[in-house]
């Protein structure tokens, strides 16, 4: 399974600026939130990257791209019809080949030498199939992510055969739904927001963008899909889940959603307090910490 190639979506209204935001990283050097991304892609070997973007946002991203701009392939989603249709916009780019996908308004850090992306692209070559960068997430968290359910893997801690996909659930079907064995309590397997999909993705998800409203070829694998909302990749990954191997992994690292309220803030946290200038940052914090509490 070779894949050398990547797709990253930040075309939501909402987020479409967040790739455009600058941080210190590790090494306190300024970057955008895009060039530690595609940093992460490169470090797994990829080699072209599709970025699905709004219309007149291209040179934006150009000139946050820096350095990386010559691998980068620029598609528009022309209209807000969702994050099903927006990784469609990249269906020509990906042809017939396995993919690496990533969402715009994720960082990742890596607990290890090797980064968060090349680790699933290992996995996803290991066991020839697609799969899903998954992070136990508090259920308070569950209205921001897609979740899984499933089984362990034999002799695999940290791997998991998928049977279910729910897009944002919430907990009372998470509870009824998505238990793992092993999982504390109040914990559930929520989307990483990184990929290893196949072509049968893209299929997937341009049949489900092909139905007419009421058509139910699939019901069981298209419960969690309302009829008036926009299709997902969740609602493609449950169907994969119920034709072809599909696995979900934890990887040694960490997501930080620069979406979320103070999302910028905590990235920027991590990023310092894991990099070279921690002790300065650490004492930073002491000190402003302690100023507050003086005038309180």
């Amino acid at each position: 399974m070779d894949i050398r190639k990547a797709v990253i979506t930040a075309a939501a209204p909402d987020q479409h600026t967040l790739p455009l935001q600058r941080l210190v990283d590790r090494q306190g050097q300024d970057k955008t939130a895009l060039q530690l991304i595609v940093e992460e892609v490169t470090g797994a070997g990829i080699e072209e990257l599709c970025l699905v973007i709004r219309p007149g946002d291209q040179v934006s991203y150009e000139q946050a791209a820096g350095e990386h701009l010559g691998m980068i392939h620029f598609v528009d989603q022309t209209e807000p019809r969702g994050y099903g249709d927006a990784l469609l916009r990249a269906r020509d780019f990906v042809g017939d080949d396995p993919f690496l996908h990533l969402v715009g308004d994720h960082l990742y850090l890596s607990d290890s030498d090797t980064c968060c992306a090349k680790q699933l692209i290992d996995i996803a070559r290991e066991h020839a199939c697609a799969v899903s960068a998954v992070q136990a997430t508090r259920e308070n968290k569950l209205p921001d992510f897609g979740a899984v359910g499933g089984s362990h893997v034999a002799r695999h801690t940290d791997l998991y055969e998928v049977t279910r996909v729910i897009e944002k659930p919430t907990p009372t079907q998470a509870e009824q739904e998505l238990i793992i064995a092993g999982l504390r309590a109040g914990y559930y397997l929520c989307f990483f927001g990184m990929h290893v999909l196949t072509p049968f993705v893209m299929e997937t998800l341009e049949h489900l963008q092909s139905e007419t409203v009421g058509h139910e070829s699939t019901p069981a694998a298209l419960s969690s899909r309302g009829a008036n909302r926009s299709i997902t990749l969740s609602d493609a990954l449950s169907v994969l889940a119920q034709r072809q191997k599909y696995l979900a992994t934890e990887l040694k690292g960490t997501r930080y959603n620069i979406g979320a309220q103070y999302g910028l803030l905590i990235a920027q946290l991590a990023l310092s307090l894991t990099g070279r200038d921690r002790d300065h940052i650490l004492t930073e914090l002491v000190e402003l910490l302690a100023m507050r509490n003086n005038r309180a």
